[in-house]
């Protein structure tokens, strides 16, 4: 039987937006230990320079599948970082609503370049679904500074200090071009989630898609829309697994004041996700 043309087109899509199919990749230059020290010296000088004027020397380098399948890099190049295994989830969790018919739209609280929201964007067009929308929730400048006083659980949040995070609007929109995904059914909040979710016109959600690394971004998302979650609609976590983030607390106190029970699967040792029962 042939191959279905809306799996081709997805498969496709999530490998160029992770870039995993290409053959090399970009990484920051970083000086090798090897070599003359005049030759390392006058290295570090041009890369601190460079560095110094707002410019990132990058090199060649052969791509390591597994590591993007998982999801354990930065590309430098690509439109996400989250790996093949998350976006497939997404497919899955996006078919599953539009099969099913969960009423609702599809939510993503923190975009950076906006991959994963092209491609919800993108598995909505391949199943002909214009009913809902893709919600892209972000500051569009980086992660805030923790705020101490509310939520001590952040102390140790360092994100805001991490300026490769701090992606423009703009930018984001025209990655959504770029693969013909930029029309009505693509709305953008911007500003800081504590300002822009508690009011956000979303009325269901099919999917929500949480990617704010911190117990404060997290929380703020969880209060504002998991009341809206329809049953059988997804909650979906990006930093659940990642040790140094401090949203997987953010997620069971949530669940434990709202006597969440359902349970919490795995989905690369990093992302996770449940389904709402109720």
């Amino acid at each position: 039987m042939p191959a279905d043309p809306r799996d081709l087109y997805l498969e496709l899509l999530k490998g160029c937006l992770t870039r995993y199919i290409w053959d090399e990749t970009l990484r920051p230059y970083e000086v090798p230990a090897w070599g003359g020290p005049i030759r390392r010296w006058m290295k570090r000088r041009i890369v601190k320079v460079l560095r110094g004027r707002g410019m990132v020397p990058y090199e060649r380098v052969a791509i390591d599948r597994h590591t993007r399948e998982i999801g354990r890099d930065w590309p430098a190049d690509a439109e996400t970082m989250i790996g093949m295994r998350r976006l497939n989830n997404i497919q899955e969790c996006v078919e599953t609503v539009i099969r099913e018919n969960i009423p609702g739209d599809l939510v993503e609280t923190g975009v950076w370049r906006g991959g994963a929201s092209i491609f919800m964007r993108a598995v909505l067009a391949a199943y002909g679904d214009t009913t809902r929308k893709v919600w892209c929730a972000d500051s569009f400048r980086g992660l805030p500074n923790p705020n101490l006083v509310d939520y001590p659980a952040d102390e140790a949040a360092r994100w805001h200090e991490r300026p490769e995070l701090a992606v423009s609007i703009e930018t984001v929109k025209r990655n959504f071009a770029r693969y013909g995904l930029l029309d009505e059914q693509v709305e953008f909040l911007e500003g800081w989630f504590k300002d822009t979710l508690p009011d956000a016109p979303i009325e269901r959600c099919a999917l929500i898609r949480l990617d704010g690394d911190m117990y404060e971004s997290t929380m703020d998302a969880l209060n504002s829309l998991y009341a809206k979650l329809s049953p059988g609609g997804f909650l979906i976590v990006d930093d659940y697994g990642i040790p140094e983030d401090t949203c997987r607390r953010a997620i069971h106190d949530f669940r434990d004041v709202h006597g969440i029970s359902e349970p919490i699967v795995d989905i690369d040792g990093w992302g996770a996700y449940w389904r709402r029962s109720s």
